[in-house]
């Protein structure tokens, strides 16, 4: 009797293997056309340009890697979550400038993770492989994630980190795997070391997790890792930053808290919090062009339809608390600094915007042409009515107040005004962009999404345009004192505006502070123009009233 060996063909096996690793080359080959975007974009970034926020997190970073400190008592604190990657570079190198562009460099590079980040929750959405990774790629385009990931700000890591929860989240429960609960857990811990924001994440993590586990019936393990995950990052994030805050900021930080109670507990505290919170909202819906209005009125839908997937639901729900408890949170904290930003600003919700923009076009390609004309009216009154809000309390105030181009980039690119907030024009603008992508949707049903993509697609592409950077020009005197080596102190009649970033600029010392006279054994003194020097002291005739600040040299010094 013979005996026959039968050895299995691995066809099916060869065949998803190749697919994944088709998968992961187009991945990482837009990741890295997503970098190389960002590298131009900000190829003449030398140093920073929003201060003190910037100054801020570079002092933390070199002073984790070992450098010198600064005291930077009675600013905002600048958490050192964000810091953390960007210690090595500060192993690496001394110098500002290049110190400096290698920050773009990591806030490049991380910036466009959320591409794959993006195609994962597009996958989980139920979007096919094809269409995610081309919707994928268009969204990491977006502004949200472009402005911000080549400056020196937490804002450049927010929404990757964002997004890689809202995956952790959905896997959590769809799988109720400890790994994913662990995911979740750490992501959502870690964010509060890197921004106030994300301490409304951590506790929006802990209510899912414990209505999970109430209601969902997901695994005791999965929502003990979770919770284990959110406490360790939390508690660890939490002692870095005290560490930080002792060492740059001795006298303590800037307080807000009783602001935010009075806020909190005051008719007129309300209504500047509701009303802050939706222009906010505004400039979310208007800054992805419609896009993010589109996705909260799906959202909406989706929390109340029985038959979406419970996955699906979740998400939506933790989308929604989180953007609704970030800016109500961030506007009541918020002190009145008499600028247009102060009603209508988008930077507190840019942690978001990506995620609410995967939303939009995941709602406008999946669903039939009147749910698409019904998402897309909703979008139009969400835009409306919270922009009505905010224009209704800020009155004259948005005229009056100071205008700050920084705060409104995408405003800018849409009403065309560069020197005031134009919110009509911004407005209709968005609505006619959100029209055409609406259309686009209508217009090809079953193959919507490359035409929605191509409409994306055109304007991010034209919005980079409006980014693109002009070489500067040939250099002239610098506005910031060029100290040589040696102690260097700065009078407290100084403005901040010079002191905070000349703290950065001098990287072999820590800048000091003093009353009265320079402190024995500095070289170099900042002091108001027209100061006397005193015995001992020489005025260099450096600088100005324009500038702010003059310089004296100390005669002991060579």
């Amino acid at each position: 009797m013979a005996t026959t060996f039968a050895m299995p063909v691995p066809v099916r096996t060869t065949g998803a293997r190749t697919g994944r690793s088709r998968l992961g080359w187009a991945l990482a080959a837009g990741w890295a056309a997503q970098v190389v975007l960002r590298l131009w974009l900000y190829r003449y970034h030398a140093g920073p340009v929003a201060n003190p926020d910037e100054t801020g997190y570079l002092l933390a970073a070199r002073w984790l890697a070992g450098g010198p400190g600064a005291n930077l008592s009675g600013s905002t604190f600048y958490q050192a979550g964000y810091a953390l990657p960007l210690i090595p570079i500060f192993w690496l190198t001394a110098d500002p400038v290049l110190a400096y562009r290698l920050v773009v460099v990591v806030g490049s590079v991380v910036a466009a993770s959320a591409y794959p980040l993006a195609y994962l929750l597009l996958r989980r959405m139920g979007v096919g492989g094809r269409a995610a990774l081309v919707l994928a790629f268009v969204a990491g385009a977006s502004p949200a994630l472009l402005l911000f990931s080549g400056l020196a700000l937490a804002d450049a890591i927010l929404p990757v980190l964002v997004l890689a929860w809202l995956v952790a989240v959905h896997d959590l429960v769809v799988r109720g795997s400890a790994r994913a609960g662990l995911a979740a857990g750490a992501v959502a811990g870690f964010a509060t070391a890197v921004h106030l924001r994300g301490a409304v994440v951590l506790v929006v993590c802990v209510l899912v997790v414990a209505a999970g586990a109430a209601f969902l019936r997901t695994p005791r393990r999965a929502a003990l890792a979770a919770l284990a995950g959110a406490g360790v990052t939390a508690a660890a994030g939490q002692a870095l930053n005290g560490t930080l805050a002792a060492a740059l900021y001795p006298g303590g930080a800037r307080d807000l808290s009783g602001l935010l109670v009075s806020r909190l507990t005051s008719l007129e505290g309300q209504a500047w919090a509701l009303s802050g919170a939706a222009g906010q909202l505004w400039y979310l819906i208007a800054g992805t062009w419609g896009l993010a209005g589109v996705g909260l009125a799906g959202a909406a839908v989706t929390l109340v339809r029985r038959a979406a997937p419970r996955a699906h639901r979740v998400l939506a729900g933790t989308l929604l608390v989180t953007t609704l408890g970030i800016a109500y949170a961030s506007s009541a904290a918020l002190p009145d600094e008499h600028r247009v930003g102060n009603y209508a600003y988008g930077r507190y919700l840019a942690c978001v915007a990506v995620a609410w923009l995967l939303a939009g076009l995941v709602a406008l390609v999946r669903s039939g042409r009147l749910a698409v004309v019904r998402l897309a009216l909703a979008a139009a009154g969400l835009l409306a009515v919270t922009g009505g809000v905010a224009a209704w309390y800020a009155g004259d105030r948005l005229e009056r107040y100071v205008f700050i181009a920084f705060d409104f980039p995408e405003m800018i690119f849409l009403s065309g005004t560069r020197d005031s907030l134009d919110m009509a024009a911004a407005s209709l603008s968005a609505l006619a962009l959100l029209a055409c992508l609406a259309g686009a949707a209508l217009l090809t049903a079953g193959r919507s999404w490359l035409l929605v993509a191509g409409v994306l697609g055109l304007v991010h592409l034209a919005f980079v345009a409006y980014q693109a950077p002009v070489a500067p020009a040939a250099s002239g005197q610098d506005w910031l004192p060029a100290p040589p080596h040696g102690r260097v102190a700065v009078d407290g009649r100084v403005k901040w505006n010079v002191w905070v970033p000349l703290s950065y600029r001098v990287w072999w010392t820590e800048v000091e502070r003093f009353d009265g006279a320079p402190p024995q054994g500095v070289c170099t003194a900042v002091v108001p123009p027209g100061a006397v020097p005193p015995v001992g002291w020489t005025s260099t005739g450096e600088g100005g009233s324009r500038q702010g600040w003059t310089t004296w040299r100390g005669s002991h010094c060579p």
